[in-house]
């Protein structure tokens, strides 16, 4: 059986790095086998692989946007920061179109972009991170730079391409 793709939003390196080092610094080391990541499909059929190459260089055949980091959210044993965008919504909601018969339920169910930095922890240590990035929190944009193609090793991803916008 081929190995599952992920496809993920890209972002600029300012805001990889900052979501990265929230990730470092408070997701479980044993568990993080990811740098900081926006997922739009967790598990497209490894054996579509050249209908998913073809659709992701025409989807990224455009400019670039602004993804805004829109709010904290609790995930009850971790922390995620939301992502709104509609250029992002409208993006993800053609490839599922174009993609519809091979989608799990997880990713035909999608509802909207985030980039988890903290899962699989006690809730107190949830709950603790989650007042700390809220206190104060005010939400900002971000660059949207291409898409990521990636292929799900059980754990770890390994990249397969890069699709950048414009």
């Amino acid at each position: 059986m081929t190995q599952p793709l992920v496809v993920t939003l890209l972002l600029a390196d300012g805001a990889q790095q900052r979501f990265d080092a929230l990730r470092d610094r408070h997701f479980p080391a044993d568990r993080n086998h990811l740098q900081a990541h926006v997922t739009l499909f967790h598990a497209v059929p490894g054996e579509h692989l050249a209908a998913v190459r073809d659709d992701l260089g025409t989807a990224a055949d455009r400019p670039g946007f602004e993804v805004e980091v829109s709010g904290v959210r609790s995930l009850g044993g971790g922390v995620a920061f939301d992502l709104h965008s509609d250029d992002v919504t409208d993006l993800r909601t053609a490839l599922a179109r174009a993609w519809a018969p091979w989608l799990t339920r997880q990713d035909a169910q999608w509802k909207h972009p985030h980039v988890t930095v903290q899962n699989k922890v006690a809730p107190a240590a949830a709950r603790a991170l989650h007042a700390d990035l809220a206190a104060g929190f005010t939400p900002y944009a971000v660059p949207s730079v291409g898409l990521g193609l990636w292929r799900y090793e059980g754990g770890p991803w390994s990249p397969v391409a890069r699709y950048a916008f414009g």
